[in-house]
């Protein structure tokens, strides 16, 4: 079946302290972007992309485009106000028949072998989510405190949880493109956290498959150092 990866890539740099999106940011002298980018086409030659970046970016992102994927098939789009809106402009460019991969351009560890596993699990399934176990200690937090500040939080509102049934959600997260394009029909919801809860809301069920714990999402810039030091080990 035709595979196609939406790479989101419509963040900044504000938390990184970076005057650039943090996904054009450098590691080992080449952007973020390169390493997301490079994984997809590991995994599948024939793997097909659409990169969704801020508009003022796309210029950046065709430099990348053309000198270190001028033989693949990437498109270009601009990202919206939201995820749900990046992602669905960049559906549009994705046809039916396919399996559709949705992957945070910031991810950029992410396996050619969980790619591969993400794949297979839609092909049975229909829809997956790679995920992993948490391994630090869970509280929820009361609803009434919501709005406090972790360090203010009463010791009395919030509850333990069991950590090993908490599953801490990744990207790609894989879906046959008939069901993807239909859940996107949808109206915009604040609910929609990613988009496996967009595929829940249409009546879809979701399947967890097995992620990666190098699988982060660099945010900060202590990030940028776990993945030199993931990318040296991988090495």
């Amino acid at each position: 079946m035709k595979k196609w990866a939406i790479i989101v890539a419509g963040g900044s740099g504000q938390r990184m302290g970076s005057p650039i999106p943090k996904q054009f940011l450098l590691l080992n002298d080449r952007p973020l972007l390169y390493y997301t980018i490079d994984a997809f086409f590991a995994a599948y030659s024939d793997m097909q992309v659409v990169l969704v970046l801020p508009a003022d970016h796309l210029t950046l992102g065709q430099s990348l485009i053309d000198s270190a994927f001028a033989d693949k098939n990437i498109l270009l789009t601009t990202g919206g106000a939201t995820r749900f809106d990046s992602v669905k402009n960049g559906l549009a460019l994705t046809p039916t028949d396919a399996v559709i991969f949705v992957h945070d351009g910031v991810r950029c560890l992410v396996s050619p072998q969980l790619v591969r596993r993400c794949y297979e699990g839609a092909l049975q399934s229909g829809a997956v989510v790679p995920a992993i176990t948490a391994s630090d200690s869970i509280r929820l937090r009361a609803a009434s405190s919501a709005a406090t500040a972790p360090e203010e939080a009463p010791a009395d509102r919030t509850t333990v949880l069991n950590r090993d049934r908490v599953l801490l959600v990744q990207t790609p997260q894989t879906f046959l493109g008939e069901w993807l394009h239909q859940a996107f029909t949808l109206p915009y919801c604040e609910a929609f956290t990613d988009e496996a809860t967009v595929l829940e809301q249409a009546g879809r069920m979701v399947t967890i498959v097995a992620g990666e714990e190098t699988n982060i999402k660099i945010t900060r810039p202590i990030d940028l150092l776990i993945a030199e030091r993931y990318l040296q080990e991988r090495s």
